[in-house]
């Protein structure tokens, strides 16, 4: 069956970051829509100190509204996770199955900085204040996350731009063991990933895990990994009516 993804980038990246799973989804007969939130990617130019959690939330929802986009599968990355969980709470009817991949699993109350670990967390602050005007944070040195392949890092060093630092220490007004739809987690195993916790809440609150032998950015450097898996949920994920 037919199903339309929405895939959420994270932090730093933009819509462009997708390039190397969409078309593989769309060869195997689904619709894909790829929305860039606002700040981000060829939106960047709209940047600014108030853009929040919640910012995202709506850019993400207002996609599925206005493009009236029914039984989605709706992934999010790193810190989409965030973004994805408050978009399946804003419009639970649209939502056919959640994805979050090596990323976030918020509850209600919770911020994103105070879920990273706390060197981490120093870090982002550091560098907002040192490097950002206070409210953005500089893309991650990529070796960080775990991309040890060199063509896939030259691709995305040039496109990442500064997040801005609001959208971390808003407090989410969702949670995820409030949705009634069906998620999965991809974890990325294949780095020393901080989301080891979210891989366990996850599997606490019933959703599917999976294990992906793959660096963060496994949008770019495993894509073919992502999209089989992708397409697994697409098979065996609906709507718990």
């Amino acid at each position: 069956m037919a199903r339309t993804f929405v895939l959420t980038h994270g932090a730093w990246h933009g819509a462009w970051c997708w390039q190397r799973v969409t078309p593989a989804l769309r060869a195997a007969g689904h619709e894909v829509v790829v929305p860039t939130l606002t700040g981000l990617g060829h939106r960047a130019h709209l940047t600014h100190p108030m853009v929040g959690l919640d910012t995202h939330v709506r850019d993400v929802a207002s996609v599925l509204e206005y493009e009236d986009l029914h039984d989605v599968v709706l992934v999010g990355h790193s810190y989409a996770g965030m973004v994805v969980v408050g978009a399946a709470a804003a419009v639970p009817e649209r939502i056919g199955a959640l994805v979050v991949v090596d990323g976030f699993v918020p509850q209600r109350g919770e911020r994103a900085v105070d879920l990273l670990p706390s060197h981490a967390a120093a870090h982002y602050r550091e560098s907002a204040e040192e490097k950002g005007d206070g409210w953005r944070v500089p893309p991650r040195p990529l070796q960080n996350l775990g991309v040890t392949d060199e063509e896939a890092a030259a691709w995305l060093r040039p496109r990442l731009v500064d997040h801005p630092f609001k959208t971390y220490t808003d407090t989410a007004d969702f949670g995820a063991s409030e949705l009634s739809v069906e998620g999965t987690y991809l974890a990325c195993d294949g780095w020393n990933t901080p989301f080891g916790w979210a891989a366990e809440r996850a599997a606490g609150l019933g959703w599917q895990v999976e294990s992906l032998d793959a660096d963060h950015e496994v949008i770019a450097t495993s894509p073919d990994l992502l999209v089989d898996a992708l397409l697994r949920v697409a098979t065996e994920r609906h709507v718990t009516a």
